[in-house]
């Protein structure tokens, strides 16, 4: 018995919409995680980017369970001496670019590398209810149905 591995020629890819209005983000970010790598298809091969084309659609309307909406904190640098910065969850949800909690949380939970800024590029996340992405029909994915905490309160 031989060993399947998939060729990037013989990938199907899918297009999937979900809705992440009231969804806690841990669980959203693992379950598109794993749909962006190709983990729930039997014919997954980890050298080959073969998961599926996300859309993330009401960024904003995300739940953070217990108090991290104000304590979880987000660091970055802005490249000067002393310019470690930091924001908050609630700051960031609340501002301008609320989709970036959710791209976070989805890229710390990939492995790393080449392959890795390939399927990041699958990942869309928008901040409303519509996207441009209708001609590609995608099929919606009820996340909240999966487990009934998947779903905050």
């Amino acid at each position: 018995m031989k060993t399947f591995s998939l060729k990037p020629a013989d990938v199907e890819k899918k297009w999937v919409v979900i809705d992440a209005k009231g969804l806690v983000v841990g669980r959203l970010a693992s379950i598109i995680a794993m749909r962006l790598r190709g983990k729930h298809k039997p014919e997954y091969t980890p050298h080959v980017d073969c998961g599926d084309n996300v859309i993330v659609i009401n960024a904003e309307k995300v739940v953070l369970t217990g108090r991290k909406r104000d304590q979880k904190v987000y660091h970055y640098y802005t490249g000067y001496f002393g310019g470690l910065k930091e924001r908050s969850a609630k700051h960031i949800l609340d501002g301008r670019f609320p989709e970036r909690v959710i791209e976070k949380a989805v890229e710390r939970m990939l492995p790393r590398g080449p392959l890795f800024r390939k399927i990041l590029t699958n990942l869309r996340v928008y901040k409303g209810e519509n996207h441009p992405h209708e001609a590609q029909q995608p099929e919606v994915l009820d996340v909240a149905s999966f487990n009934r905490k998947n779903v905050g309160i």
